[in-house]
């Protein structure tokens, strides 16, 4: 009879648990800025693709060789590949003119390759393809090559002009030197509108600047918050 746990089995739980290892590596990153795929998701994504190429490659040992039988070792892979688009359009959305989950639905899409790597054995490559992801989310993310020219911050303002359109204030804040993503207007309680965006300014202009240009515009009654970031 058999043994039950075949000889290449401890392989396979070892880079399973590599990994989870470097999944969470690029979940915690991902947790830190409150996108929708965190820790977990990173982990799960990792193992299930590490644990389908390592059945890719070793779980239909026992019939190789049989007569009319061939095997093609990367079939389960490349399902893999495909079927992480589903997942991956799940966390992008789209609010007014912006797009926001690329870099996150990109990060899983890494993951998988990371994943079936190590699932395959190439221990090596993916853990410096996890150092690789890591360097791109923490450096880039920062604006580090755009800080000596650019700052960005959120920002919430009120407006007391009922009549105006998001897309009529964005024009106006581009006027004055401002870009704007992630804007949304909304109306209050108190039935006044609310701004809120991240807005994006060069590094030359002070916070007392850019609060005098938002004032300038005319139709800010107050501004409720600017945080830079």
């Amino acid at each position: 009879m058999d043994s039950i746990v075949q000889p290449f089995e401890p392989e396979c739980i070892i880079r399973i648990f590599i990994a989870a290892v470097c999944g969470s590596l690029i979940g915690i990153e991902r947790e830190r800025r409150a996108k929708n795929a965190g820790i977990r998701t990173h982990i799960l994504v990792a193992i299930s693709s590490a644990l389908m190429m390592a059945v890719s490659k070793y779980g239909f040992f026992d019939v190789v060789g049989y007569e009319g039988i061939s095997l093609d070792a990367s079939r389960i892979a490349a399902g893999v590949v495909t079927a992480i688009g589903f997942l991956g359009a799940g966390v992008i959305f789209v609010r007014k003119e912006n797009t926001v989950g690329l870099t996150t639905s990109a990060g899983l899409w890494a993951t998988v390759g990371m994943g079936i790597a190590i699932g395959a054995g190439m221990y090596v490559t993916g853990i410096v393809f996890t150092i690789f992801i890591l360097i791109i989310q923490f450096i880039l993310h920062s604006h580090f090559l755009y800080s000596s020219a650019f700052t960005s911050a959120e920002m919430t303002v009120s407006i007391k002009d009922m009549n105006l359109t998001l897309e009529m204030v964005v024009a106006s804040l581009k006027k004055a030197g401002i870009s704007v993503r992630n804007a949304q207007l909304e109306i209050a309680d108190d039935s006044s509108l609310v701004f809120t965006g991240r807005v994006v300014f060069r590094s030359q202009m002070s916070v007392s600047e850019l609060m005098c240009r938002i004032r300038r515009l005319g139709f800010i009654c107050e501004i409720n918050r600017i945080k830079i970031s």
